[in-house]
């Protein structure tokens, strides 16, 4: 046996090894105290990255789930509205039956033709405010874009340092003409048959960073920027900018009428669901029965009357067609939030077994070390 006073080899080997069993122990505590195997790359470099991934996954299929939820939130709104419709329709029908008896007088058809006009007007009241977080549904225009002959369009104004970097007509109508017009020194106007809106540009100008021009009643929407961040420069150019706007127009194109929702979670991931209008004028043999009810002689003769009835039967077809449609894309999107769920649920459990510890194991390990540390 050797004896050695200056180094004592026993003690070092024991130093060290409670050194590699305090960081054991730490690590085990670490693991212990936040459920997780994996608490930095340097736990599991390969791990993480896997886990990582599979966690975007599923942060990606619970908000397609949610988006899902809310389509049908949408669709289901839509589908209330053509249900009224399709009372109003059934109501039409009975009172061009009712007109196409010869037992009534001039002035029962009268009071006939006043009720269809009121029951026209409420179906276009229905079709332009049905709505669903401030996007119209039933008339036409969910899917509005800016035409490519719009005098006004992202890119242009007048002077060298302002532009307008974004135009949003989402809830504008579609195939409409909207002009601008300088009303004061402070006034922008905006008009077309979809109605009129004036806006205060100064204050626009003034407020805030965006530099937002809303005319929200109308769905049209313009930002404008410069080359001088500041509002006060905007401000200052106001008058500049009412006069570069002045003689604008926007023109919008044709609805595609259609929504797209994300239902995966990953890009081009999309359903897409067909909005038709369904507006008075949309509705019936060529799109008529508006048309035939505007004008006082729907219910003026026997003959008109049955003309009449045989477009109302078209224009609840039509109506009874769309629905169809929404109770179809109901169905699936409820498949699909099944599904959803089913595979965020079984990749959670996949990326559980990376990332989370074995507590009963670590435990163990813990428990070991602690030991080892002690003794």
């Amino acid at each position: 046996m050797v004896m050695r006073i200056n180094h004592n080899l026993a003690a070092f080997n024991t130093y060290r090894q409670m050194g590699i069993n305090q960081t054991g122990q730490s690590k085990s505590l670490e693991k212990l105290s936040s459920g997780l195997r994996i608490n930095k790359a340097g736990d599991d470099s390969a791990g993480l990255a896997i886990s990582e991934k599979m966690r975007g996954q599923i942060r990606g299929l619970n908000q397609a789930s949610r988006n899902s939820q809310d389509a049908i939130s949408m669709i289901q709104t839509a589908e209330g509205g053509l249900n009224e419709v399709h009372d109003i329709l059934q109501r039409m029908r009975e009172l061009a039956v009712q007109a196409s008896n010869s037992t009534l007088e001039s002035e029962d058809r009268t009071a006939v033709g006043d009720e269809l006009l009121e029951l026209k007007n409420e179906i276009d009241r229905i079709s332009d405010d049905t709505e669903f977080n401030g996007k119209k549904l039933l008339n036409g225009s969910l899917s509005t874009t800016v035409a490519g002959t719009s005098a006004l369009t992202v890119g242009t104004i007048t002077t060298d340092t302002i532009t307008i970097t974004s135009m949003d007509v989402s809830g504008a109508a579609a195939s409409t003409v909207y002009t601008l017009s300088k009303v004061d020194e402070d006034t922008l106007r905006l008009f077309s048959t979809a109605g009129t809106q004036d806006v205060d540009i100064t204050t626009a100008m003034s407020t805030g960073s965006a530099k937002t021009i809303s005319f929200g009643e109308l769905g049209v929407t313009f930002s404008i920027s410069a080359n001088a961040t500041s509002a006060s420069f905007l401000f200052s150019q106001a008058s500049t900018i009412l006069t570069a706007l002045n003689t604008g127009t926007i023109d919008t194109a044709g609805a595609t009428a259609a929504a797209e929702f994300a239902i995966g979670p990953n890009a081009g991931q999309t359903m897409s669901v067909a909005f038709a209008d369904m507006g008075a004028d949309q509705l019936g043999t060529s799109g008529n029965l508006g048309t035939l009810i505007a004008n006082d002689q729907a219910v003026a003769t026997v003959a008109e009357s049955s003309t009449l009835l045989g477009v109302i039967d078209e224009a609840i077809t039509e109506v009874s067609t769309q629905r169809g449609v929404f109770g179809a894309a109901q169905n699936r999107l409820e498949h699909t939030i099944k599904n959803l769920n089913t595979s965020a649920e079984n990749l959670q459990a996949s990326e559980s077994r990376i990332r989370d510890v074995d507590m009963a194991k670590e435990m163990m390990d813990f428990t070991k070390n602690n030991i080892l540390v002690q003794a």
